[in-house]
């Protein structure tokens, strides 16, 4: 099993489930892109292959490919910041739309069978001024280079589906589409919980640049859980000729679960007491100001369904960040395991089909 990106804050979350499953494991990504990292502070004990190198090098991906022949692919490689985007443009079109592309061309030179689920983004959406939900079908596109280049990667991916991938079926592809993610363990510039975390630990206001956008807030292991079952059902329908999901799907929270950013600061508040303070700066790139998220699809087809709520994410996630801190990076194993282990233990009690 082949994870890019595994060195990112939802590639260690996800690369640790699947070591918990019993997967053998390799990942191929860049070194980790924060210190602190979660990936770092992770005792992986042998039990992960890792590979570092960049998806934008086509030779040695398909060279990594050929050799591993492996069953099923995450692809979450990328340059995952809007405000990074605007500084470097070609590096993100680059690494999250030609590095899709080299990913796929490797998958298709080896000739399967192989199951790859390509990770892509809710900003994927063209802007287009409504507080809709987004669905599947809608139009594509993005103001930013980021959301542009999750929107070249969505085409990518459709055109090797139709051109390449569905006539002989050992080939199963699909993306996934997840909204705005928190959980234990992030540390990038410019987002929300991590700007949250290192203001509060050293008794600042917390800067909120848009209080009043809406996110479809969800912790990491909710769309985690959807790749890993979107990634089982296409490799049945590989192995076993079942009916395979194809095109994209969405996951994230339910309606109740879109808030604005103000709402999630005050909510985390509640568990770290401080305060925030309204941080826009005149001349702040443009980011979308409303994004919801449809998860029909999703429900309907593969029968997938988030486990926490708002509440519950953000509860889980602050004192994630709270143990981490006060117990030091040795803590962070039993950290990510017990979080694992309740989510899972709650989607059982929800029956959902994945936990079978």
């Amino acid at each position: 099993m082949l994870v890019t990106g595994h060195t990112g804050f939802k590639g260690a979350w996800l690369a640790r489930w699947l070591v918990k499953l019993g997967a053998r494991v390799t990942g191929y990504a860049l070194p980790p892109p924060t210190d602190p990292s979660l990936f770092a502070a992770i005792d992986w004990e042998g039990r992960l292959d890792h590979g570092v190198g960049d998806v934008r090098e086509a030779t040695a991906l398909q060279a990594l490919v050929a050799r591993l022949q492996p069953e099923v692919v995450f692809h979450l490689a990328a340059q995952p910041l809007v405000r990074r985007s605007y500084a470097e443009p070609v590096e993100t079109f680059a690494t999250n739309v030609l590095g899709t592309v080299h990913l796929l061309e490797a998958v298709r030179r080896q000739g399967g069978p192989c199951a790859v689920v390509v990770v892509t983004s809710d900003k994927c959406y063209e802007a287009i001024g409504s507080s809709e939900e987004r669905r599947e079908g809608d139009p594509l596109g993005g103001h930013d280079p980021y959301s542009a280049s999750k929107a070249g990667a969505e085409i990518a991916a459709a055109a090797y589906a139709r051109a390449y991938f569905g006539k002989d079926g050992r080939v199963a592809l699909a993306t996934a589409r997840a909204g705005n993610v928190i959980g234990g363990g992030d540390w990038a510039e410019d987002r929300i919980m991590p700007d949250c975390i290192r203001a509060l630990q050293a008794g600042r206001p917390i800067p909120v640049r848009r209080p009043a956008a809406v996110r479809p807030w969800q912790h990491v292991l909710e769309p985690l859980s959807g790749y890993l079952w979107l990634g089982t059902r296409l490799w049945q329908a590989v192995a076993e000729g079942k009916a395979r999901p194809s095109g994209s799907f969405n996951f994230g929270p339910e309606a109740a679960g879109h808030h604005e950013v103000r709402t999630l600061v005050t909510e985390v508040l509640r568990h770290w007491p401080g305060r925030w303070e309204a941080a826009s700066v005149a001349g702040d790139p443009h980011e979308n100001e409303c994004l919801r998220l449809s998860i029909d699809r999703a429900a309907h087809e593969l029968g997938w369904k988030p486990v926490w709520d708002f509440a519950r994410a953000v509860e889980r996630t602050v004192a994630w960040y709270r143990a981490f801190l006060t117990e030091g990076r040795h803590a962070a194993v039993g950290l990510v395991e017990g979080d694992l282990d309740a989510y899972v233990q709650a989607a059982r009690g929800l029956g959902l089909p994945w936990t079978c």
